[in-house]
């Protein structure tokens, strides 16, 4: 591994070359946080493709590409005179030491004394809305265009930092099997609208039940994801070798060899 110096070295050339960039190409030359924005989100939907799949050299070019986008929002708003990446770097600073008092006591203090991961979110949660351009309420802090699922993980654990959670987490159960409920009596009404609020009720039953129970839902369905894909790819080059199509298979056919990609996985 680098030593800090190195590591500081590399992280100037970057920005050394991404002011000539800004500079002499074209390309860089035109782009605004607007026409970036589309990028950065791309980037980092390829940033966890590479986290899901382990891959540590994705991981690393991913990151890169990552960091760049940071610099290049970080150059533009030093371009407006408005801030640059020394003062993107400064303001991370000060709000870690804040928010860590345990590990940075303010002068004159003994610091908080939390000893749990738990203890450190809440605290975490609280001292946000101390700060002067904190967020406001509880739940403003959870950014309007997250993912659904990935938001409604993020809403249900900034309510647990203040206490709003089921006092035994198997409670969590009666709630699905009531979400279940409420969705089918929906359903057999042949109420569309009813019937997709209190699916939208179901899953967030469900996604209450991974967190209080230490899994990430947004991790856990993108293993499905990638299983299901996996196995139906293996259903269809299965089929093709055989000289068909799927659209001509029964569904029994189509079962036989997803059974058979089941076993060759578990095997």
């Amino acid at each position: 591994m680098h030593s800090k110096e190195e590591k500081l070295a590399a992280f100037g050339r970057m920005l050394d070359v991404l002011d000539t960039l800004r500079e002499k190409c074209p390309w860089d030359r035109k782009q605004t946080n607007e026409s970036l924005r589309p990028n950065t989100i791309e980037e980092t939907y390829e940033l966890s493709d590479a986290l899901m799949k382990g891959d540590s050299n994705e991981i690393m070019k991913e990151l890169g590409d990552v960091l760049l986008h940071v610099c290049f929002y970080a150059k533009i708003g030093e371009e407006q005179s408005e801030f640059d990446i020394a003062e993107v770097c400064n303001k991370l600073c000060d709000k870690l030491i804040f928010r860590h008092p345990h590990v940075y006591p303010p002068e004159g203090s003994q610091g908080s004394n939390v000893e749990t991961a738990a203890q450190v979110s809440q605290q975490w949660e609280q001292l946000k809305q101390q700060e002067k351009d904190g967020n406001k309420t509880v739940l403003s802090g959870v950014p309007s265009s997250l993912p659904t699922l990935i938001k409604a993980y993020r809403i249900q654990d900034k309510a647990r930092n203040v206490g709003f959670d089921w006092e035994e987490r198997k409670q969590v159960w009666e709630k699905v099997k009531e979400e279940i409920g409420e969705f089918e009596t929906e359903l057999e009404h042949m109420d569309h609208d009813k019937a997709e609020a209190e699916f939208g009720d179901l899953l967030f039953s469900l996604i209450n039940a991974a967190r209080l129970y230490k899994i990430n839902p947004d991790n856990a369905l993108e293993r499905t994801n990638q299983k299901f894909i996996r196995r139906f790819n293996y259903l269809e080059a299965k089929t093709l070798k055989q000289g068909r199509k799927l659209t001509d298979m029964t569904l029994a056919e189509m079962d036989e060899i997803w059974t058979e990609a089941k076993r060759r996985e578990q095997d």
